[in-house]
Order: C-alpha cells, then sequence, then structure tokens
C-alpha cells in the first residue's frame, strides 16, 4: 500500500492533521485542470506515484463558456487538450451557458444551465429556477466566493454539479485533485491537504487532496521540467499566474500588458464600467483595502507592460497550440514569469 502522510503545522494557527491515506485506494481521479503550473505539477505528481492513467481525467472549466473570448486566453482551451492529448490522459470540458460575461450581466433572470461532458457524451443540469434575481455588476476582490463569485460561478460549482449528476461516481471512491498552494496567498495558507470533498455522500465517496499544497514554487517547476512540459504562453509572457486575461486581481503592470496585446478587451471592460457606474477592480464587502479605486484605463497608464516576444503572443491569441508542448531533453527552460515578484491573482 503507498500511503501519503499529511500533517499540517500548528504554528499556521490551524488544527494539526496526522493521517495516512491510500492514494492508489481511489476509482477515478479526477484533476481541476486549469492550465496553469500547479494544476498541471498535480498531474503530474499523480502520474509520478504511479497512478494508472486509465483511472485518471483532466476537467477544465471554460469561463466564458461557450461565448465569445472574454475573460479568458484564447489559447488556453487548446493548450490543456494537448497537454492532455501527450499524457494519455482524458479531459472533459465544462461551462456555464453564456460564461462569466452572462452572468455580470444576468438582470431579473435565473442562473444560466451548466454543461460538461462524460464518457457517454454531453450532459447538462439546472438552468431551469423560476427564482430570478439580478447580478448586474463585476466579481470582487476578496476571498469569499461569494463575494469573489467568478470562480465559484464558473468553476467551483460547476465542478460540483459535474460530479453530482453522474451515476458512475455512486458507490464508488473519487478523489479530487486541485493546486493551490500555501505560499500563493494568507487565505491559501489555511487551506485543509485533504478532507471529504462537498459532493461526498453516503451513495458517493469523494475526497478532495490539494496535492501541491506545500510545494514551493521551485518544486512545481522543478516536476515540470522533468517531463519536459513546456508552461502556458502566460507564463512566457511575463504573468506570475495564470489565471484569466483579465482578473480582478490583475497589477497594474499586468493590465498594460494585456492592453498592449489585447485593446480590446480593456475597453470592454471599460465600458462595462461605465454602464455599471462603478470600478472593475471593486472593494466590495471583503474589507480588502484599497487606498483609492481608479478606472481600468487609468490602471493601465500607471502600469508597464512585459517585454514580451512577438511569437508568444501570437500563440497566447491563438485559438490552436501550434507549437509541441514538449521540448527535448535538455532544452527545457524556465519562462519568464517563473518567481515573477509580480504574482497578483486569485486569492
Amino acid at each position: 500500500m503507498q500511503t501519503i502522510q499529511l500533517s499540517l503545522d500548528l504554528d499556521l494557527g490551524f488544527p494539526v492533521l496526522q493521517e495516512q491515506f491510500d492514494v492508489h485506494s481511489y476509482d477515478h481521479y479526477i484533476v481541476a485542470f486549469s492550465g496553469g503550473k500547479d494544476s498541471l505539477a498535480c498531474l503530474l505528481h499523480l502520474l509520478e506515484l504511479g497512478v494508472p492513467k486509465s483511472k485518471i481525467e483532466c476537467w477544465h472549466h471554460l469561463v466564458d463558456g461557450q461565448s465569445d473570448l472574454f475573460f479568458d486566453y484564447p489559447i488556453t482551451e487548446d493548450y490543456c487538450r494537448k497537454v492532455c492529448q501527450y499524457l494519455e490522459v482524458p479531459l472533459y470540458f465544462s461551462w456555464r451557458e453564456g460564461g462569466l460575461e452572462r452572468e455580470m450581466l444576468r438582470f431579473d433572470s435565473p442562473t444560466a444551465a451548466t454543461w460538461y461532458e462524460t464518457p457517454q457524451g454531453l450532459k447538462t443540469s439546472g438552468g431551469n429556477s423560476n427564482n430570478a434575481s439580478t447580478r448586474w455588476r463585476f466579481p470582487q476582490i476578496g476571498g469569499s466566493m461569494i463575494t469573489r463569485w467568478c470562480s465559484s460561478y464558473s468553476k467551483i460549482s460547476i465542478g460540483d454539479a459535474a460530479i453530482a449528476n453522474q451515476e458512475r461516481f455512486k458507490g464508488k471512491r473519487t478523489l479530487v485533485l486541485s493546486g493551490e498552494r500555501r505560499e500563493e496567498s494568507a487565505s491559501r495558507a489555511k487551506y485543509n491537504e485533504f478532507e471529504p470533498h462537498r459532493t461526498h455522500t453516503k451513495s458517493r465517496h469523494v475526497d478532495h487532496w490539494r496535492a501541491v499544497l506545500d510545494w514551493d514554487e521551485a518544486g512545481v517547476w522543478s516536476i515540470i521540467q522533468r517531463w519536459n512540459i513546456r508552461s502556458h504562453p502566460s507564463y512566457e509572457l511575463g504573468f506570475g499566474r495564470c489565471s484569466c486575461i483579465i482578473c480582478i486581481f490583475a497589477s497594474n503592470d499586468q493590465l498594460a500588458s494585456v492592453y498592449q496585446i489585447a485593446p480590446q478587451v480593456i475597453q470592454k471592460m471599460a465600458d462595462y464600467e461605465k454602464q455599471f457606474d462603478t470600478y472593475w477592480r471593486s472593494q466590495g464587502k471583503s474589507g480588502y483595502k484599497i487606498h483609492r479605486e481608479y478606472t481600468v484605463i487609468e490602471r493601465v497608464a500607471m502600469g508597464n507592460p512585459y517585454p514580451m516576444k512577438p511569437e508568444i503572443i501570437r500563440l497566447a491569441l491563438s485559438r490552436e497550440y501550434y507549437e509541441s508542448v514538449v521540448v527535448p531533453n535538455g532544452e527545457w527552460e524556465l519562462p519568464m514569469g517563473a518567481f515573477s515578484k509580480d504574482k497578483s491573482g486569485p486569492m
């Protein structure tokens, strides 16, 4: 029996957990695969532990749904597809109908339906509620999923629905892996490494393992180098984290960089600021300290864009990952965004 030893540091301010679990005791392994370095590290770690590929599947949530791209990098979908093809692991896409933009503009209407790919084909759930409500606002910075509704709406709740509505997980043991790391933020430093997943029930055993929670960034890049896999183009552009192309946590330098490669994204957000009569980066109810709020255009002017290579810009803005996701032995290099001091991103 191959076991994983779990331990949490009492000095971090939450209970100590000393426990072992058999990493090979599950029927299904679901990796929440964003395309970022940490979720990639989770997948590679699972493979290095010897878990059979036949039991592993990656799930990627499309934040823009099947609508025109706005929040996400155009390359992300196919990058994820090519990585999984290379590693011979199935990849399933899921999304909220209309994506984040539809939810942001939702006015006196119910939450949209969820769509998710399965081995038996495309399935859907929800979207037929009689409870109409209004969002009509940007997501806001903060650790709460109610305030930062973009993550809960376009990722977390979609994954939950896809597990809860598939009979194949009933009577089985499923392990969900996600790539949060303690050093990313004070909030993530308090996470449990291992716990029952939200979808766990008497008839469906589901655990949640944050497999790289205690890893530092060097360890993440090290496992990616061992597998000679090329990172998501956002890192090669200079971004320290791979999230949406426009994120409420984005720094001024990141916004200036986005404006240089995709000015229409920034301009569209500026138009919504006028429509909503509020700022893109809003303090909301989180208590997150902002000394003064600026429009997204003002923040672009205050930032300095990264020295981005034209060939990487073209790749990041393409819908097809036309390069190889694996590089020859000895030729792998750290991307420009590795160990960046500008790690503005989700908390």
